[in-house]
């Protein structure tokens, strides 16, 4: 059974449209989200710890909002920002820039404890992070450098641009990000599925993980 780390029964519900039938549960568990600038390293640590709690092999996602003339920010930081700022402050940031462009990015991390053949897809083999953080004896219970946990990443894109709030759906930045002359506030569940960032990185692993 692959477990989907996440407090967000919707996560799980849009990997259920990618995998098979009774294939992937919700694991409600709060591992440690350290701070990086990109979203590789979170969900690779995140996936560690997540193993190592469950036993069993598990999906981490971690995601956020990049706006071009602000040099990806929020990036990494987007939940954060958005409890903080909001996401109308976000709007009026961005209003003043010449370059509005913004992609929603997604990166998943799979861990089943187990090594993986050599693709085209990266595969974090390190835990420097975390192991930074824990010192030599790792005493928040991660290994060190010398025993790491292999992730295999699968990493999602959705290019758009920062427009004024518009729509009713959906959550986060979703009002003020637009894809193809829609907000995601204003598209349907189906359709902002199936552009989707998450939706993206889903595709491939799911694409992967039929031969695991």
């Amino acid at each position: 059974m692959l477990r989907y780390v996440t407090t967000n029964p919707g996560k799980v519900r849009e990997a259920e449209r990618y995998l098979p039938d009774g294939s992937v549960e919700r694991l409600d568990f709060d591992y440690t989200e350290i701070q990086a600038d990109e979203l590789g390293p979170i969900a690779a640590r995140g996936a560690r710890e997540a193993y190592r709690h469950a036993g069993e092999p598990v999906l981490v996602d971690d995601a956020g909002l990049f706006v071009e003339g602000l040099d990806g920010f929020p990036g990494p930081y987007s939940a954060y920002v958005e409890g903080t700022l909001g996401v109308e402050r976000v709007h009026e940031i961005a209003g003043d820039l010449d370059d509005r462009r913004a992609a929603f990015r997604c990166t998943l991390g799979y861990c089943d404890g187990d090594s993986f053949a050599a693709s085209p897809d990266p595969v974090d083999r390190g835990d420097r992070d975390a192991a930074a953080a824990a010192g030599p004896d790792g005493e928040d219970g991660t290994e060190g450098l010398d025993d790491p946990l292999p992730v295999k990443l699968f990493e999602g894109y959705v290019p758009g641009r920062i427009v004024p709030p518009r729509g009713d759906g959906g959550f986060g930045y979703d009002p003020i990000f637009e894809h193809d002359g829609e907000t995601f506030a204003e598209m349907d569940t189906d359709r902002k599925n199936a552009v989707s960032h998450r939706g993206r990185a889903l595709a491939k692993f799911a694409e992967w993980y039929a031969d695991r």
